[in-house]
């Protein structure tokens, strides 16, 4: 909090200097000649032409939260994807974690995490008017950009395809009918290369055509050792290229066309993630819960490092940048993505049609070691891939009537896409051995006697042979001991597929009635009907699964061994991964189907009123929806909103059938805005103030527990709950409420300078009491116990955003220089979706800096530049290592120790944490030029 605080204060103090600035440069500049007034070298905000209302409108006088970033800006803070808008766009925060195609970002807070291919983001991305289904595919070069819009709040009256939380558009360079060329060659720490190119002219009277180019490459800034520390290779390096090509045919002053092709090929090691926290808990007072003691090692660690010393470290240091992996398992992200786009422009004379036709196939393969550690217990092989391919076709008609009273538009939007997912999670040769000692390490044995953990013999876990004494010692349970501890390597899902279907189609208007000449009504009404077909098919080679089921079934009634039995068909048969027995059909003979259908109106109204030229006031409503769908992850299949243990008595012996489907549907994600707003728009200075509350009905949360993914709609409960956890349909309410204030300024107070900042309030916070769905029948799953009254994961209350650009002229000779520099100030927030402390990151500066010499009509340029430049240290997601322990501190404190010896283990938190990392310090030079 005082990190919040702090950054609070640090935004006052830059809108006060940008206003200070503003007003200084007013009242002591020298009046700036006439021509200059009218073309200032620095463009005025209010004079940026931005379409986030389909019509070209100055930015100030749009009556929407929308944030415009030129390519001036983009290109001095060396903005090559959309994570580097979170320097420029306060209120948004863009992450990645596993892969980069595992893109999640966020707006006032709210947001959709990225791992699980069956969610689309809340906050969609559109390039050049084509919709991009996941946000990974914006987290590569964009090439030249014009501008990028982030518009704030629900859409779906303007754009194609709708989102609940904001978007993302994304404007790219065009053809145009003047020849011209750019180019740009960067060279960087971690040997990093950068090449790119335009070229753009015509080639006949009526056609244009453009091309641009990217390449580049660098060495990863994460290290990657084995178990003796000894360097393997390194991760999270770029070895990328995209071109695009475009036409633009205009064979009259009437009709346009406009016609785009793309690649994206990445061949990567991508992504590395260190450990955070290593510590565990105990319960010194068990069945009581409020307190937790620091243990003096972690059972888990031992167990890793008795497999192989020096697998996990036992303090970590995850600044250093050491991943650890296992021999042969390195991490490997390849992507290619195309796509072809077709917009058709017809001016009527009264009206405008506009048509983007539009097909994407997007294929990434991402695999290696799924556990993070040098022991060699999970892993992803090079068959696991995920592919959308989609097509897409939006049409637009819109005009003016009644003498202009009336701009109208009215739009139709299809989109067919098919999903398909391939996932091969295998145990690794050290997998059976960590779970046995795992099991053993227990604070139980198969007879109930507690452990002298200190004392346990961890080096036996390096193998079976060292582990048979105490195997031994298990009596009945031996035999499934020791065909646990040598469970073949390679065992587990291979080739499993998951298909998915989806057909999309929507009718919406947007129009703005003009009542006087400065007053104005929009009114924008939308139907979308969306339904999805869903398909799996499972081949699991684990046959230990089946036999233990078997040989297990009476040690589950007996108290004494109930729980040691317990924990070894929890890690044999890890995911419900049955090849069958008798009387209980198996994954491999499941024939997995299912189907959702939808439709739902939403919409906006908007009231804005201009009592000066330079003033806009405004106060709207909008109606938000995205779409359900399913959870991709087998891991949850048969979980009716309990954790998968709880689900049922004995759940290694559940059938699964085809009607264990609708247990991976997630329901649509509605949410009411309210928003009120300012803009004023001066010749040298401007600034928009928006407020807000967004409320968000069956929010969909997607949070890895250690094991798998799982996926609910979050729903709040406005009185008390049952013992079961549950409430009325009558009682159920908002489960996410997001509202604040955002602050956006600018002011060019003398030539050539250019100050501006952001401050974004936003408390994105759950409600008191929560559920798992909008008939409030399905209790919150027990991993999220504390998102009750919480602040939702990546999201800071404070953000506060700055910038400062100087050309200044050099002499007479048409030489200027560059001084630039930007800012972004964070608060504290939690990256995990389970927020659990562990997971916590505390608030921090980063800043992006360049310095630079141009040439006449900047057809020349050297730049110097740095990007975080004070090397600030975060995580972008924490996560749960996977398998590997159980229980953060926040569960021993509010549930404390068992007093029965069959009950789950919450005696010790003992899981282990790890992390994605952000970017370090990053220095180079840029060289480019144009004719």
């Amino acid at each position: 909090m005082k990190k919040s605080l702090e950054i609070f204060t640090r935004g006052a103090a830059v809108a006060t200097i940008a206003f200070s600035l503003s007003a200084h440069a007013q009242e002591a500049a020298p009046p700036a000649p006439a021509e200059e007034a009218a073309a200032p070298e620095v463009p005025d905000e209010s004079v940026i032409i931005v379409t986030a209302t389909r019509r070209a409108s100055p930015l100030s006088n749009v009556p929407i939260a929308v944030s415009a970033v030129t390519a001036a800006s983009l290109q001095n803070s060396g903005a090559n994807d959309i994570r580097q808008l979170n320097q420029l766009a306060p209120s948004l925060l863009v992450s990645s974690t596993g892969s980069e195609a595992n893109g999640s970002a966020r707006i006032r807070g709210v947001g959709t995490v990225g791992d699980n291919p069956g969610l689309e983001s809340s906050v969609a991305v559109f390039i050049d008017g084509v919709y991009r289904s996941r946000t990974g595919a914006g987290l590569t070069d964009l090439g030249e950009i014009e501008r990028i819009e982030v518009l704030r709040g629900p859409q779906g009256t303007l754009f194609g395809r709708n989102a609940s939380a904001g978007l993302i558009n994304i404007v790219s360079k065009g053809p145009e009918f003047t020849f011209g060329a750019k180019g740009e060659i960067t060279y960087g720490n971690y040997d990093f290369w950068r090449v790119s190119g335009s070229v753009t002219g015509p080639v006949s009277e009526k056609i244009a055509l453009r091309m641009d180019g990217v390449w580049s490459q660098r060495d990863g800034f994460m290290k990657l050792v084995d178990a003796a520390g000894n360097k393997t290779g390194d991760a999270n390096d770029r070895d990328r290229y995209f071109l695009r090509g475009q036409a633009l045919i205009e064979p009259n002053d009437a009709l346009s066309i406009r016609l785009i092709g793309d690649y994206t090929n990445r061949d990567e090691s991508c992504c590395a993630a260190v450990y955070i926290s290593t510590r565990e808990v105990a319960d010194p007072t068990p069945g009581v819960a409020g307190d937790a003691t620091a243990s003096p090692f972690n059972r888990i660690v031992r167990v890793l490092n008795g497999i192989k010393p020096g697998s996990v470290p036992t303090t970590p240091n995850p600044y250093s940048r050491t991943a650890y992996t296992s021999p042969n398992r390195p991490y490997v992200s390849k992507l290619k993505d195309w796509g072809l786009s077709g917009e058709i422009n017809y001016d009527f004379g009264d009206a405008k049609l506009t048509s983007i036709t539009a097909y994407r196939d997007y294929k990434s393969n991402d695999y290696g070691d799924y556990d993070y550690s040098a022991a060699d217990i999970l892993y992803r092989d090079p068959n696991t891939y995920r592919q959308f391919k989609t097509f897409t076709q939006e049409l637009r008609l819109q005009g003016e009537a009644f003498e202009g009273k009336l701009d109208w538009l009215v739009g139709g939007y299809l989109a067919n896409e098919k999903l398909t997912l391939e996932d091969n999670i295998v145990f690794g040769a050290d997998y059976g051995r960590f779970a046995t000692c795992r099991i053993l390490t227990g604070n139980l044995t198969a007879t109930s006697t507690p452990l002298n953990l200190s004392n346990f013999p961890y080096a036996a876990c390096g193998s079976s042979a060292g582990l048979a004494p105490l195997i031994a010692g298990t009596g009945a349970l031996a035999g499934a001991f020791t065909a646990l501890t040598n469970i073949p390597s390679g065992t587990g899902d291979v080739h499993s597929r998951y298909f998915q279907k989806s057909k999309n189609w929507a009718l919406f208007t947007h129009n703005i009635v003009h009542i006087t000449d400065t007053l104005d009504f929009t009114g924008g009404l939308r139907y979308t009907h969306e339904s999805k077909d869903f398909s799996a098919s499972f081949n699991n080679n684990n046959v230990i699964c089946p036999s233990l089921q078997t040989a297990l079934a009476p040690a589950l009634t007996n108290p004494a061994s109930a729980a040691a039995a317990r924990g070894i068909l929890t890690f044999a048969c890890l995911g419900n991964s049955s090849a069958g027995i008798p009387g209980v059909p198996g994954l491999n003979n499941l024939a997995l189907r299912d189907k959702i259908s939808d439709g739902e109106f939403s919409g906006t109204a908007v009231l804005s009123f201009k009592p000066s030229r330079e003033t806009l006031l405004y106060a709207s409503y909008s109606r938000g929806y995205k779409a359900g769908g399913y959870n991709l992850d087998r891991f949850e299949l048969g979980n009716t909103g309990l954790s998968p243990l709880t689900s049922s008595p004995f759940p290694y012996f559940s059938p699964r059938s085809n009607a264990d489907a609708p247990s991976l549907r997630f329901a649509a994600e509605k949410v009411d805005s309210f928003e009120v707003g300012m803009k004023y728009a001066a010749r040298q200075w401007n600034v928009s103030i928006a407020a807000f509350r967004q409320e968000f009905k069956d929010f969909q949360l997607n949070t890895f527990n250690g094991t798998g993914f799982v996926v609910q709609n979050i729903n709040g409960c406005s009185t008390a709950l049952t013992a079961g956890r549950t409430c009325a349909k009558k009682d159920v309410k908002p489960g996410l409420i997001s509202q604040g204030v955002e602050v956006e300024l600018s002011a060019s107070p003398i030539r050539n300078v250019r100050v501006s900042g952001g401050l974004t309030y936003a408390k994105a916070k759950f409600a008191k009491r929560l559920v798992g769905s909008s008939d409030g029948q399905t209790p919150l799953d027990t991993a999220l116990f504390l998102l009750p009254g919480n602040l939702n994961s990546n999201a800071p209350e404070f953000v506060t955003t700055a910038s400062f650009a100087w050309t200044p002229d050099i002499g007479s000779s048409g030489l200027s220089g560059l001084f630039y520099i930007d800012g972004r100030m964070t608060g504290d927030y939690n990256t995990g979706s389970d927020i659990f402390p562990e997971k916590t990151q505390d608030g921090y500066d980063v800043w992006n800096a360049r310095i630079g010499i141009r040439g006449p009509e900047q057809r020349w340029a050297v730049e110097f530049w740095g990007q975080n430049i004070f090397n600030a240290k975060y995580t972008q997601v924490a996560f749960n290592s996977p398998l590997q322990g159980s229980g953060s501190i926040a569960q021993v404190q509010a549930f404390g120790a068992p007093t029965s010896p069959t009950a789950p283990n919450f005696a010790a938190g003992n899981q282990l944490f790890s992390a994605y990392l952000a970017e370090p310090r990053t220095y180079g030079i840029t060289i480019r030029g144009k004719f």
